[in-house]
């Protein structure tokens, strides 16, 4: 049984300022630059920065006895904190399809010209990947999205056995990735992001892009070429909420119900890293074809 969530429609006064002000919006454009990013985050790799943590732990409920016992020498020294053993169990079965990350997950159909539509944004696979070829191979596929927030775990893993290439970095710039942007920006086509080809081997061919969002501008991935499996940690995100979208090909995957009729319900699913959210589908190209 899944737990469903309301998108958040209430937004701080800063985004509110910046999204709906012609002041903010001017601001706005210093406030998505990797500059501004990159100066933010020389401050939190610091240790000037500590003192945020105890604050950040209370103002997000953030259980502290989950994650590993240590001393943490920055903000994001805690951010990119590990969890415990057991905490995440990976669901192991073949041919379930599992999440590879902790987020709010929403579920789209990828049309047959490679065109999906989130929150009044149309995007298309090659605007997102800057790759028309390897576009055309997810047409009539699904377009998984999870967003996470601040508060959810920011490490992430690979959800199946197989083989990737080198990680591809699209330089962008870093509105956040709530809807309060997606009402004005295609975001996940102007963000930074760097994304992975894979060939798995229960669900085929698929691609994981991670999407740097407001002051994050570090996606921090780990493999270049390489072989894994389900459950490796794959990377990390730095400092802040970011965003993981998952394209599979058609009939790749048969998405839990629930998912799907949360996300027509304009809801959002909260889902843990290792979670079976579906099964593998009838199309899946395996890597043993």
């Amino acid at each position: 049984m899944y737990q469903t969530i309301p998108k958040p429609r209430r937004e701080s006064r800063s985004l509110r300022f910046l999204y709906h002000t012609r002041p903010g919006r001017v601001c706005l454009r210093a406030a998505t630059t990797r500059t501004l990013s990159s100066a933010a985050g020389a401050f939190l790799v610091s240790r000037m920065s500590a003192p945020m943590i105890k604050g950040f732990v209370r103002t997000n409920h953030i259980r502290v006895s989950d994650f590993e016992d240590r001393k943490y020498h920055s903000y994001n020294d805690f951010f990119t904190r590990r969890i415990n053993p057991g905490l995440r169990p990976i669901d192991q079965t073949p041919g379930h399809l599992i999440s590879p990350c902790d987020g709010k997950l929403s579920v789209y159909p990828i049309h047959k010209n490679s065109s999906f539509h989130i929150k009044g944004g149309d995007y298309t696979v090659a605007e997102l990947l800057h790759n028309h070829t390897l576009a055309k191979k997810f047409s009539g596929g699904t377009c998984l999205v999870f967003r996470l927030a601040v508060d959810d775990y920011h490490r992430y893993c690979y959800f199946d056995d197989g083989s990737k290439g080198r990680n591809y970095f699209i330089q962008g710039r870093l509105h956040t990735v709530r809807d309060i942007a997606q009402e004005r920006y295609t975001v996940f086509k102007q963000n930074c992001r760097e994304y992975t080809v894979m060939n798995t081997k229960h669900f085929g061919l698929a691609v994981q892009i991670e999407v740097g969002a407001m002051i994050v501008g570090r996606i921090s991935n780990l493999h270049g070429i390489a072989s894994f499996r389900r459950g490796d940690e794959k990377g990390k995100f730095e400092f802040g909420g970011s965003t993981i979208v998952l394209l599979l090909q058609k009939d790749a995957a048969v998405i839990a119900p629930e998912i799907l009729k949360a996300t027509e319900k304009d809801l959002e699913t909260v889902i843990r890293m290792g979670e079976c959210i579906g099964t593998r589908g009838p199309g899946a190209r395996t890597q043993n074809n």
